[in-house]
C-alpha cells in the first residue's frame, strides 16, 4: 500500500470522492483564507476604508480613507531586482544544454518565471505543472496559491495535490497523484469525472518561502509591511480631515459688543468681504486660525516611511526616497546591500522549484525523445545598477596584468548574461578574422 492510499483510508474511511473533504480541512481554509486576504489588500480594501465617519459642528463629516499602494512599488522592485536579466541556463553538456534552452524558448520559461517570483514573493507561495501539450512541446501551468491545496501526511510527505476552484456556482476539481491526473466537476449537483490522464511528470513543483511557524505553508512579507502601511494611511488622512476642518479662519471681534436683532439687524453684513470695517476705539478685528502640527506629522509619517524601506529591504533610492549623483561602484553596492542579500535568499528559493523543473524534464525527454546525461543549472544576474565604464575599466585592466581568466572577465561584464554563448561567438568571430586575414594574405 503506497503512502496515499494509507492516507485516504486511515482519514477518509477509503472513501474515492475524499478529495471533496480534504479542501475543506482547517488546515487548508486557514491558508487559502490568508492569500485571499492578500489578494483583497493588493486590490485596494484596506483597514483605512473601515474607517468610520464623523460628526463635525453638528452635521456628519466624511472622513478622509486615503489608501497608500507602497506594497505594490516594493513587491515591483524586487520581481525587476531580481529577474529582469532572465536566468542564464549552464550545463557540463553541450546537448543539454541546447535542449533546455530550445524548452525554455518555445514554451516561454522566461516569462513563467516572473510569474511564478510574481506570485511567490505576494503569497509566499506557488506551484508549476509540467505537461506536453497536443504537439508534443513541453509547457508549464502555473497553480494560485488561492487555488492550490497540496497533501501531506502527519511526516510532511508531500502525497498528492488539488487544484480546487468555483466558477458559476460549479465546483471543479482537478487531483494529481504521480502517475495520474483526474478532472471531476459537480455540474447538476452530482460529483462527475470528466477526464482522467497519465502524469508523466509527477506532481505539481512547490515555490515556497515558509512560515515559522508551518514549514509547509508559505508566509508573504506583505504580513510585515501592511501594519506599517495601515499606520501611515491612518496618519495621513487623519492630518488632511483636520486641515479641511480648520481650513476657514473664524473672525474674532473684541471691543464692540453686537446687539442682533430678531430680523439680523445690528449683524455685520456677510458681504462686507474685501471692505473696510470701521470699529470703536480699542477695538480689535481679526482672524482665529487653529495651529497644525506639520513638523511633528512630518516626522513621524518619515519615521514609518523608513520604517517600511527597512523591513522590505528596499533600498531609499528605489523608492525616489533619496537622490544620488557621481556615485561609485562600490558605494552603489553597499546601498542596496540589504536588496542584494534578500535578493541571493529569493533566488535559492527559485532554485529549488527550478531544480524540481530540470528533473522533470529530464523525466518527459525520457518518455518522449532521450536520456540528456547533462547536469543543467542556472544563474541569476541582479539587476544591481553600476558604473559600467568603472567595471570595464577594472576588468580591462585585471585582464591585462594576467588576474583574471576570459571566463571571469566575462561573467562581470555588465554587458554580458550567458557567458557560454558569447563565448562561442567570440571563437566564431575569430575564425572568421582568421580566414579573412588568410584571404587577403593569398
Amino acid at each position: 500500500m503506497d503512502n496515499l492510499s494509507k492516507y485516504i483510508i486511515d482519514n477518509y474511511d477509503g472513501n474515492p470522492n475524499w478529495f471533496e473533504d480534504e479542501v475543506q480541512t482547517n488546515w487548508h481554509l486557514q491558508r487559502v483564507r490568508n492569500f485571499i486576504d492578500i489578494m483583497d489588500y493588493l486590490d485596494g480594501k484596506h483597514k483605512i476604508l473601515n474607517r468610520p465617519d464623523a460628526v463635525w459642528k453638528g452635521r456628519n463629516f466624511k472622513v478622509r480613507k486615503i489608501t497608500l499602494q507602497y506594497v505594490k512599488p516594493i513587491l515591483t522592485f524586487e520581481e525587476s531586482f531580481l529577474l529582469k536579466n532572465p536566468v542564464t541556463l549552464t550545463s557540463d553538456d553541450e546537448e543539454t544544454l541546447n535542449k533546455y534552452k530550445e524548452i525554455y524558448k518555445k514554451g516561454k520559461y522566461d516569462n513563467l518565471d516572473i510569474k511564478i517570483l510574481d506570485l511567490l514573493l505576494k503569497y509566499g507561495e506557488v506551484y508549476e505543472y509540467l505537461y506536453l501539450d497536443d504537439k508534443n512541446k513541453i509547457k508549464s501551468h502555473i497553480i494560485k496559491s488561492c487555488d492550490a491545496y497540496p497533501v501531506y501526511n502527519d511526516k510532511g510527505e508531500y502525497l498528492s495535490f488539488i487544484e480546487y476552484y468555483i466558477s458559476n456556482g460549479i465546483s471543479f476539481y482537478t487531483v494529481y497523484t504521480n502517475n495520474l491526473v483526474e478532472e471531476y466537476d459537480n455540474q447538476g449537483g452530482n460529483l462527475r469525472k470528466t477526464g482522467e490522464y497519465i502524469n508523466i511528470s509527477g506532481l505539481p513543483i512547490k515555490y515556497i518561502i515558509p512560515s515559522d511557524s508551518d514549514e509547509l505553508v508559505g508566509r508573504s512579507d506583505l504580513e510585515d509591511w501592511t501594519g506599517i502601511v495601515d499606520n501611515m494611511e491612518d496618519l495621513i488622512s487623519k492630518y488632511v480631515d483636520s486641515f479641511y476642518k480648520f481650513l476657514n479662519p473664524l473672525p474674532v471681534m473684541t471691543g464692540t459688543k453686537l446687539s442682533v436683532g430678531k430680523n439680523g439687524e445690528g449683524a455685520i453684513d456677510p458681504n462686507l468681504a474685501g471692505q473696510v470695517l470701521q470699529l470703536n476705539d480699542l477695538s480689535t478685528f481679526d482672524f482665529a486660525v487653529a495651529q497644525m502640527d506639520y513638523n511633528s506629522f512630518k516626522e513621524l509619517y518619515k519615521t514609518l516611511h523608513q520604517a517600511l524601506l527597512n523591513i522590505s529591504m528596499t533600498p531609499a533610492i528605489a523608492m525616489n526616497a533619496t537622490d544620488i549623483s557621481n556615485i561609485s561602484e562600490t558605494s552603489m553596492k553597499i546601498l542596496f546591500y540589504m536588496a542584494i542579500s534578500k535578493a541571493s535568499m529569493t533566488s535559492k528559493r527559485l532554485y529549488e522549484g527550478f531544480d524540481e523543473r530540470w528533473k522533470k524534464i529530464k523525466r518527459v525527454l525520457q518518455y518522449i525523445d532521450k536520456d540528456y546525461v547533462g547536469y543543467i543549472s542556472c544563474n541569476f544576474k541582479l539587476d544591481v545598477p553600476s558604473n559600467d565604464s568603472e567595471i570595464i575599466s577594472n576588468l580591462n585592466t585585471l585582464y591585462n596584468m594576467g588576474t583574471i581568466s576570459i571566463d571571469t572577465l566575462l561573467s562581470q561584464s555588465p554587458y554580458i548574461y550567458d557567458v557560454e554563448g558569447e563565448k562561442k561567438k567570440i571563437e566564431k568571430d575569430n575564425i572568421n578574422k582568421d580566414k579573412d586575414n588568410t584571404n587577403i594574405n593569398l
